[in-house]
């Protein structure tokens, strides 16, 4: 059961199952705003399932000077083109997966459209995803980073890629569904929303209501 009013969470690009659960479970949700960013995290990383089992796709950033940017203040990176990079393994690993079709022209717009800063870009990713699921999320962002209000929960540091320094999640058990690959591979928790959106559509919101336990 659900003890505080509202969430706080760091900021994720495509985030993982893990996090739509909060988002399911907490109407007030906070956004972390004022970090320095750390390297190798959700924040400008996701994970889908393709042929040859998980892909990391990695969002490049452009590189402070002192090593030490605010999350808000990062910027995006177009080195490479990862746009479309990223959408073409999408697609390769989701074109024949039940739904899509269906929500492909909602996620594909992210990535041709240049955005400046990644904050941005994730919080708008959130927000349409969240439209998609139907789940009525009020966002907010930090004041600063130190306060954290006595009816909030801080979950910044429980979703990463690092499960050795993962905060304990005990809200959190994967509810096992069925992916493009798990003829090959069985079941892979807790890959980006994307993937569970993708294969199971509509009934998203009731994987993600079974996995928070």
């Amino acid at each position: 059961m659900v003890k505080f009013n509202a969430v706080l969470l760091n900021t994720a690009s495509f985030a993982p199952v893990q996090y739509f659960t909060k988002l399911m479970l907490y109407k007030w949700v906070y956004i972390e705003q004022y970090e320095n960013f750390p390297k190798q995290t959700w924040r400008n990383r996701y994970e889908i399932l393709g042929a040859n089992g998980q892909v990391p796709l990695v969002i490049p950033v452009v590189k402070g000077r002192g090593g030490k940017v605010k999350i808000r203040d990062l910027q995006i990176s177009y080195d490479t083109d990862w746009q479309r990079n990223h959408w073409r393994t999408i697609f390769s690993a989701y074109n024949s997966s039940p739904f899509f079709e269906y929500y492909m022209d909602d996620i594909r717009p992210f990535l041709e459209k240049p955005w400046k800063f990644l904050f941005d870009f994730n919080l708008a990713t959130t927000q349409t995803l969240c439209d998609l699921l139907e789940l009525d999320n009020i966002f907010q962002l930090t004041s600063d980073f130190e306060t954290v209000p006595e009816d909030m929960i801080n979950l910044r540091e429980a979703i990463t890629p690092k499960s050795h320094k993962a905060a304990p999640d005990e809200q959190f058990k994967p509810e096992p569904y069925t992916q493009v690959f798990s003829d090959r591979f069985g079941f892979t928790p807790n890959l980006s929303i994307l993937d569970l959106l993708f294969n199971e559509g509509p009934n998203s919101v009731n994987i993600l209501q079974a996995s928070s336990k």
